[in-house]
């Protein structure tokens, strides 16, 4: 598939997942595992290789989330938001930067990665955020707009416009699923207890 051709398809899936996410819709699973398989191909081409792990990786918790997702739908068809303890928040990112620092290690010894440090840390980021919005956390956000800000720096250094632009629309989609999130959060739409 031609390149430019791969990487608007890309766009277009993983916007519309997002979109999707932000909305509390179950849709939001198989859409997003469309466009991780379609980035997996943008990044190894790219020689982004932690992040075409990182797409493999979220595969599997998309999967999850999925799954998740169906034991907790209301009504309306939305997923029902649960908090986040501060010792598990503190905990994920914690293995999260470690996790970061050792992948990108193994990427700059191993590898000819392009940015092994930065990308390496930016997918540990992004494996916590993407757990904690299968666990149906709101922190999940805040995390997606700090590591989607960074993110679109990096793609500006690769010359991936179009996904930095893609990044720059989902600093936008996320505060809009936090707004969202929280705002559920605060009308019944959680669980009574942290979830674990």
């Amino acid at each position: 598939m031609n390149a430019a051709i791969l990487e608007w398809s890309a766009v277009a899936f993983s916007v519309l997942g997002v979109w999707l996410m932000a909305q509390r819709r179950m849709l939001a699973w198989p859409v997003g595992l469309v466009s991780v398989a379609l980035y997996a191909l943008v990044f190894a081409e790219a020689r982004l290789y932690s992040d075409t792990l990182l797409q493999v990786a979220f595969g599997a918790f998309l999967l999850y989330g999925w799954f998740n997702w169906h034991r907790q739908t209301q009504a309306d068809g939305r997923i029902v938001i649960a908090p986040l303890a501060p010792r598990h928040r503190l905990r994920d990112l914690g293995l999260g930067v470690a996790f970061g620092i050792a992948l990108g290690a193994a990427m700059h010894t191993f590898t000819d990665a392009a940015l092994p440090w930065l990308d390496a840390m930016l997918a540990a980021l992004s494996l916590v955020a993407q757990w904690w919005q299968a666990r149906r956390h709101t922190a999940a956000w805040w995390l997606w707009i700090a590591v989607d800000v960074v993110y679109v720096g990096m793609y500006l250094v690769k010359s991936l416009n179009l996904t930095a632009g893609l990044y720059l629309l989902f600093v936008g989609l996320a505060v809009m699923g936090l707004r969202a999130w929280t705002a559920a959060g605060k009308t019944g739409g959680h669980v009574g207890r942290p979830a674990m």
